[in-house]
């Protein structure tokens, strides 16, 4: 678990099915994911117990539940997660369209990077964002991600900073 002045990160657990979906079928938080919005918290519950719970125990690390603290609510994820295809590991974050431009992803992303050098020892974190993606690359700048190279990422056709 990771805390912040206002997020608490910590693992999702299948109970959290609600809010994923919550996030994960809202059209305007997956516009420049490249994920199809969920279709249910079936689909949801599924991510958590089938993907992130798994990446917890063969990686270690993985996407966190993002609490809001004030609300007591978990309203997005953010945290690290391994790209084999890339053997790279990626810095991410994704929230309730209510709770943009208030400076939560670059609060936790500051507490990711120094969790993944300082913690985890990794050489290198990465990020992937669309270009078109205006907010997250703000973002992503604000907490010293360099731009190395613009290009396509996992066959979407569309290009990724």
């Amino acid at each position: 678990m990771l805390e912040t002045e206002r997020l608490l990160l910590r693992p999702f657990t299948a109970e959290d099915a609600q809010a994923v979906y919550d996030f994960g079928s809202d059209e305007l938080v997956q516009r420049y994911t490249g994920e199809a919005p969920l279709a249910s918290v079936d689909d949801a519950r599924r991510i958590i117990t089938e993907g992130m719970m798994k990446e917890y125990e063969t990686i270690g690390y993985g996407r966190w539940a993002a609490v809001y603290k004030p609300e007591q609510r978990v309203i997005g994820f953010a945290g690290l997660k391994y790209l084999p295809q890339l053997e790279m590991t990626d810095i991410g974050f994704r929230f309730l369209s209510d709770y943009w431009n208030k400076g939560l992803a670059t609060e936790c992303s500051k507490a990711l990077l120094r969790y993944g050098f300082n913690e985890l020892q990794l050489d290198q974190i990465v990020a992937i964002a669309m270009k078109e993606n205006v907010a997250s690359n703000k973002v992503l700048m604000k907490i010293g991600i360099k731009r190395y190279k613009t290009g396509e990422y996992d066959g979407d056709g569309m290009d990724h900073n």
